[in-house]
């Protein structure tokens, strides 16, 4: 197995800095102040257009196209319609289904977010809160959206699998990332007491889910478990015979890298991932099979400046208004972080790039020079990304 794949980022899930226009008019930073903070009619109106018309039908032939072979689909707690004021959006991921069957592509369903935070990212629905893990009657509410999935989707030709939750975060990343001072918490009240996930939790939350999904799930499809961030601490989990077809799932980013304290050179970025990535996966891979659904070429060489791992204007970190780099330039960073990474990703099981596309104006608005490309059609057309469509010279 070495399976290629792309994620449909803000999508179901909404992230404000890939798609700002859907927040206008709101200070809300997350999805889960925006509905609190438009009328009803306005929220189910500016979220039915966003979902219709963010991804179509047309882009599952696009993705084929590009050589792709799967989608990772993050897909909210309240998919099901069964926590207001959020809408629930199990209505577009049939379709999904629908259009990958069709055409050849395999579905990974992602559970992305958790009420009251697994990780206090904006990506996890609440910036500043994670305090899942300390709610056992929501670690239980998430079990059951869960065994939902599996008994809606489980015998569907195009499920690969299903991702029991993303991101949940440990100690190390919740130090390194500083959680509460990247993304601060609107209620301070509510956010009293969020930590990071311990691993002890995390184990047993990933068995009960197992169990609770295999109930529906055949076995050859894929229950994927997340690291938290700490790859090489599974070596001793799930060792026992009943459980099969258990694949780890790491996200690793150059912006993570460089938090960590890797230099800001090509040079410096190829041996991190040689270091790091690629020797932590091949180690791991020797215990379950290992993809690594989140990455990209993003990084800050090719933006001009310190982004500060991977902060943007809305973090507050100026960014550069000027094109520094030619596009031969560029196109030379981007193709060597690729190929570096690419290789890391082939001593595991394979990959799902983040993400499919970007609806934030990286031209006329301050501050978003070099953060095209965590669009993949992007990378793709500008011949940043290896694939037999682009071999070819050029770029933006």
């Amino acid at each position: 197995m070495n399976l290629k794949g792309v994620n449909l980022g803000n999508w179901l899930v909404l992230e404000k800095w890939m798609s700002p226009a859907l927040f206008e008019g709101t200070t809300a930073e997350d999805e889960y102040y925006l509905p609190r903070q438009l009328s009803k009619e306005v929220y189910k109106a500016r979220i039915g257009i966003h979902r219709a018309e963010y991804i179509t039908e047309r882009d599952f032939v696009a993705i084929r196209a590009m050589g792709m072979e799967a989608v990772r689909i993050p897909v909210p707690y309240f998919i099901f319609g069964d926590r207001a004021p959020f809408i629930g959006c199990v209505k577009e991921l049939d379709k999904a289904f629908c259009w990958a069957e069709r055409y050849g592509l395999e579905i990974l369903i992602d559970l992305h977010t958790a009420p009251m935070g697994q990780n206090g990212f904006d990506n996890g629905g609440i910036c500043g809160v994670c305090k899942w893990s300390q709610c056992p009657e929501e670690v239980e509410f998430v079990l059951t959206v869960l065994e939902r999935l599996a008994e809606r989707y489980g015998n569907r030709e195009a499920l690969w699998g299903i991702e029991v939750l993303n991101e949940p975060i440990t100690k190390g990343a919740w130090k390194m990332m500083d959680v509460p001072n990247r993304y601060p918490a609107v209620d301070q009240e509510m956010a009293e007491g969020s930590a990071p996930n311990t691993l002890a939790f995390l184990r047993k939350f990933y068995e009960k889910a197992y169990e609770r999904i295999r109930k529906f799930l055949p076995e050859e499809k894929y229950v994927v478990i997340h690291d938290g961030f700490e790859l090489t601490a599974w070596k001793d989990f799930m060792r026992e015979e009943k459980y099969k077809n258990v694949v780890l799932d790491t996200h690793q980013y150059l912006m993570m890298a460089e938090a960590n304290g890797c230099g800001q050179t090509v040079e410096e970025y190829k041996a991190y991932i040689k270091e790091h990535y690629e020797k932590e996966i091949e180690e791991m891979q020797k215990y379950f099979p290992v993809i690594c659904g989140e990455w990209c070429l993003f990084n800050s060489k090719a933006c001009g400046h310190d982004t500060k791992g991977g902060q943007s204007v809305l973090n507050g970190v100026k960014g550069t208004d000027a094109q520094i780099l030619t596009s031969e330039g560029k196109r030379e960073i981007y193709r060597d972080v690729a190929e570096a990474q690419l290789a890391a990703w082939e001593k595991g099981s394979g990959y799902f790039y983040w993400s499919y596309k970007l609806l934030t104006d990286t031209v006329n608005d301050p501050g978003w020079t070099g953060w095209d490309s965590w669009d993949f059609g992007r990378c793709i057309d500008f011949g940043w990304f290896p694939s037999e469509k682009n071999d070819r010279k050029g770029g933006a």
